[in-house]
């Protein structure tokens, strides 16, 4: 006699039940969807991307996080964000992700206990020492690897795995190749970036800008030396590239074609950069993101074959006019450095309207628009030579193919045969969230479309951002 909870022994024939016996297997259990996880650098961002599809944000506070020139939340925010996030099903991770010397260690336990009580979900940690302060000091805060430990290997995810992690940032240098191998490690969660800015160097090891200008790019303090103009030196010869200048400045990553190939990878979590980002470009990359993780997971459940775009022209456009230096798949596909370094420019960019045919005293004809072209729209023409003086305003007036600027603003002996963009505009409202107050937005290099809002340079010769 067998007792009712006593396992058939192998050699056992399974009990005859009526009416079930021609039923298939049961389907293996699906894996869980992947998080949307996008950048929240002030309160507007994060409405943006709730509002958008994002499953989980991330934030810094003023002290300890690598983007210390973002606006940042207080720690008086920290109340009322965790529980805008949590009534609409959102988690919040914490950038706590800058080195800890001796003498701040007290402040950031103060910090860590202060986010544990606040409900944070998990810290984003890139010191060693701050991440066992985490497990000893706050043990309901879940632990996450920042991209800036430099994880590259499974060897160096084991490695990883002893300070007790709940979720290892892999670096954005691997390629989906590299990732196949850390599925043995599976039982931990691992997250990729999907898209925005990339480092020259591996994450969280340049140390240019502290030896240039001391300012620490693990202090949170990256003066982006990546984005200036160099010249090439062979053998003390000046190399002449032609107007290739910006030789370490890297597109931007944009992976919306291998969230398919993510998912089947086991990624868990997929991030998007930029907490020095606007309110439209979280909104925006949010939802292009969202709709291509539906759709892959749609097909994947439903054995359907994926569409064979995810991405269609109305998504790239909206990231390229929110923020683009040129989107490209990184390291997704292996090294190709020609590619995902141009060379040709480090600013923004929006869609290219066309390129420049003829130049008379008020107006410029160019050749048919790539994208449509309306008064109000910002324009500016490409000057690889000096991109710090490159021409653009709005149009004052589009007849054909010619478009005309208030006059005075533009100076037209300057502007000669070359490729005209358009400057990111705010998109249109939908509704899923504000707009700021007279938010405006940098010129990109080449002729895009834009608002109609003012823009001025600040005192480092950059574009800046005014409310």
């Amino acid at each position: 006699m067998r007792a009712l909870n006593q396992p058939l022994a192998a050699s056992q024939p399974r009990p005859y039940l009526p009416g079930l016996s021609s039923l298939p297997p049961s389907p293996a259990p699906r894996p869980a969807p992947p998080e949307l996880l996008s950048p929240a650098g002030n309160w507007e961002c994060a409405r943006a991307a709730v509002a958008n599809g994002a499953d989980a944000i991330f934030f810094g506070l003023p002290r300890f996080n690598a983007r210390l020139r973002a606006d940042n939340f207080t720690e008086e925010d920290l109340p009322e964000l965790m529980a805008f996030l949590h009534k609409h099903g959102v988690r919040g991770y914490c950038a706590f992700n800058t080195l800890i010397f001796t003498g701040e260690l007290e402040d950031a336990e103060k910090q860590l206990r202060l986010l544990e009580s606040a409900g944070v979900d998990a810290v984003i940690v890139q010191d060693l020492g701050l991440a066992r302060m985490v497990k000893a000091l706050a043990p309901r805060l879940h632990l996450h690897a920042s991209t800036q430990m430099t994880i590259t290997s499974p060897e160096g995810l084991r490695f990883a795995r002893n300070l007790g992690l709940d979720l290892a940032v892999l670096s954005r240098e691997l390629s989906l190749r590299d990732l196949e191998a850390f599925k043995k490690d599976a039982e931990l969660p691992l997250e990729v970036f999907v898209h925005g800015a990339l480092c020259v160097a591996y994450s969280g090891q340049c140390l240019t800008s502290e030896s240039l200008g001391r300012r620490s790019a693990n202090r949170g303090e990256c003066a982006q030396a990546c984005r200036m103009p160099y010249e090439l030196v062979v053998d003390g010869e000046l190399r002449d590239l032609g107007d290739k200048r910006y030789l370490l400045s890297p597109q931007d990553l944009a992976a919306v074609e291998e969230i398919p190939s993510l998912i089947a990878a086991g990624i868990h979590s997929f991030k998007i950069e930029g907490r020095l980002k606007s309110p439209e470009y979280v909104a925006a990359v949010t939802r292009v993101y969202r709709k291509a993780i539906d759709t892959a997971l749609e097909a994947l459940e439903n054995d359907q074959p994926l569409p064979p775009q995810l991405m269609n022209e109305e998504d790239r456009y909206s990231l390229e006019m929110t923020f683009s230096r040129g989107l490209f798949s990184g390291w997704m596909h292996g090294v190709n450095h020609q590619q995902l370094v141009g060379a040709r420019f480090a600013k923004k960019r929006g869609p290219l309207v066309g390129e420049v045919r003829t130049v008379d005293r008020d107006t410029i004809e160019l050749t048919p628009f790539q994208i449509p072209l309306k008064p109000g729209d910002g324009v500016v023409f490409e000057n690889p030579s000096d991109t710090d003086r490159e021409q653009g305003g709005y149009l004052f007036q589009v007849e054909g193919s010619r478009i005309a600027f208030q006059r005075g603003k533009i100076d037209f002996t300057s502007i000669s045969p070359a490729p005209a963009f358009t400057r990111p505009p705010i998109p249109p409202w939908n509704g899923s969230f504000r707009p700021r107050s007279r938010a405006t937005y940098p010129f990109a290099n080449v002729a895009r479309c834009t608002s109609p809002s003012p823009v001025r340079p600040d005192n480092r010769s950059r574009w800046k951002f005014e409310t």
